[in-house]
């Protein structure tokens, strides 16, 4: 059995995963543009992670662009029967990196495209549809239409799942209105916590819950009480802040991304930690604090 077997397991679609798996937008290069800066680094990554029992990977052809989905098509393909990987669409990148959203007809469908043709692929298992009406965060508006063309899509036999990333709780009703929601993948850490109550929500329906920058993303997490707790348990604040998701509630899928083998191996490692009940009380204070 791996340490990451600890981590548990949860349904995503028609598929259970287990609940530590790996975010692959790190491959990409700096701003998740343009190829990275080691390319045979990334591919010992992704068979690194696949090798330690990782069986869910989070891409998106948007990385790079087609950078990170080619990659993992490098490095893993043939995939393996039980690995699940799930994208999403509804953005493109300028010449500047900039991201633009990409919400027509046209543009969802080449996107669901680009993800097949560079994963290698003939059917995608979960793709999660990025709602760009705010790109830094949830923002009210109608998902009708670009959930409707994904339910199309999954009808033609190119989707078995769809999702939605940077949702409120309204979007996710209406697109549930629509078609079946596998997955809601919003930002959610320690210190960003926003979302609590749709998380508790979503775990009594039985629906994964995934959050992106588990580690603080761009920002990564800085708090003295995170850094106390870890040196308390002999972990790296990072292991403790992975462990406390894990701990939150039992539908969070977790994809935690890094460029690094050695870092991946942390990371990992946080599905056999332990924390005890005190603990968990000093880090609900960060959330508090941050609140």
């Amino acid at each position: 059995m791996s340490i990451i077997d600890q981590s548990g397991i949860f349904k995503l679609g028609d598929r259970s995963v287990k609940r530590l798996g790996y975010g692959a937008m790190q491959l990409a290069g700096p701003g998740v543009f343009g190829p990275p800066r080691d390319h045979g680094a990334a591919l010992a990554v992704l068979r690194e992670a696949v090798a330690s029992g990782v069986n869910h990977i989070d891409t998106s052809d948007f990385y790079g662009p087609h950078v990170t989905n080619r990659i993992i098509r490098e490095a893993l393909h043939p995939y393996r029967d039980d690995l699940v990987i799930v994208t999403k669409i509804g953005a493109r990148r300028g010449t500047d990196g900039s991201w633009i959203p990409a919400f027509s007809r046209e543009e969802l469908t080449a996107a669901v495209h680009d993800n097949l043709r560079n994963l290698g692929l003939d059917v995608l298992d979960v793709v999660n549809l990025r709602i760009m009406f705010d790109v830094h965060g949830p923002a009210e508006g109608s998902i009708e239409a670009p959930v409707t063309v994904l339910a199309d899509l999954q009808r033609q036999g190119l989707v078995r799942h769809v999702g939605l990333s940077n949702a409120t709780s309204k979007q996710i009703a209406e697109g549930r209105g629509i078609t079946e929601i596998a997955c809601v993948q919003n930002q959610y850490n320690l210190a960003h916590r926003a979302d609590d109550r749709l998380i508790d929500a979503l775990a009594r329906e039985g629906t994964a819950y995934v959050p992106f920058f588990p580690l603080g993303g761009f920002s990564p997490l800085q708090s003295s009480t995170l850094s106390d707790v870890a040196a308390r348990l002999d972990a790296t604040p990072m292991q403790v802040a992975l462990a406390w998701l894990l701990r939150r509630a039992p539908n969070i899928l977790l994809i935690p991304g890094t460029s690094s083998v050695g870092h991946l191996r942390e990371n990992l490692a946080a599905a056999g930690l332990v924390l005890p009940d005190e603990a968990i009380d000093e880090l609900d204070q960060i959330g508090s604090i941050a609140a």
